[in-house]
């Protein structure tokens, strides 16, 4: 009977000895990072894997440069934004294809026309240069990826946006709107669609998403009274119009004047 008492207790603290160890062994672990190695693995031309990479990337890179550099107009000479005070040719010829193309989609969308279109002189990253225009030169030109959008304005704001101009100084691309500079720096003599400003019309502006969340301090887009999202990216606004043209046309008409 002694020893069948000792055999008991020996058999319980075996017992309680293993539901110890268990629980300290499951227990969760924390390590800590006592050190940092690397080394550089160089991908040069003498390395034995650059054939190897080239080989893999070339189809893909191949195709991508032959949609890229295929040719879809002719452009007579160079369009850039660098001359002109109030007005570029490349400003002008950007303006021009966004209300053009945009108005094909918002009149189907919407029922009703776009009126102008306003954008940054600092969104045109590059020239369109003298000769083959291909889908190439619009990402250079528009390499972001800005939607059009459509903004609903009021008399109040399309006057904060002739101001915006007046201030800035720059040959922001404009479209669908001509006015005369005053001599006390206020916009006169504002046609939009060559008729006279009117201060009671809803007027529905072409620009890009940045701009119409008041990028480049462009607030009055910020106060639209409605915002059409088009889902039309500027750099494809560009390929398809390049798409249906023969020759680029030159835009040299007067926007903006000073009195």
């Amino acid at each position: 009977m002694v020893k069948l008492k000792k055999y008991n207790r020996f058999l319980k603290l075996f017992v309680i000895f293993l539901t110890v160890f268990s629980i300290f062994s499951c227990s969760h672990k924390t390590y800590n990072v006592t050190k940092v190695e690397g080394k550089q693995l160089p991908v040069t031309q003498n390395s034995a894997e650059t054939p190897e990479i080239e080989k893999f990337i070339k189809p893909y890179r191949d195709h991508i440069n032959k949609d890229l550099d295929s040719v879809l107009a002719y452009c007579p000479e160079t369009l850039d934004k660098s001359t002109g005070k109030w007005q570029t040719t490349i400003g002008n010829l950007m303006a021009d294809v966004t209300l053009k193309q945009g108005n094909k989609v918002f009149k189907i969308r919407e029922k009703k026309e776009i009126d102008l279109c306003f954008l940054n002189h600092g969104g045109i990253r590059a020239i369109l240069p003298k000769g083959n225009v291909t889908t190439r030169s619009a990402f250079e030109i528009m390499p972001f990826e800005n939607n059009m959008v459509v903004l609903a304005l009021k008399r109040e704001q399309i006057l904060e946006m002739t101001a915006y101009i007046i201030k800035e100084k720059k040959p922001h691309p404009l479209s669908g709107m001509t006015f005369t500079i005053a001599k006390d720096n206020t916009a006169k003599n504002i046609l939009i669609q060559g008729k006279p400003f009117d201060v009671n019309k809803t007027y529905y502006v072409a620009t890009n998403d940045y701009l119409a969340n008041g990028g480049d301090s462009m607030y009055f887009f910020a106060k639209n009274i409605q915002k059409y999202d088009m889902n039309y990216k500027l750099r494809n606004v560009l390929i398809d119009y390049f798409k249906e043209v023969d020759t680029i046309p030159v835009p040299r008409d007067i926007r903006i004047t000073e009195e």
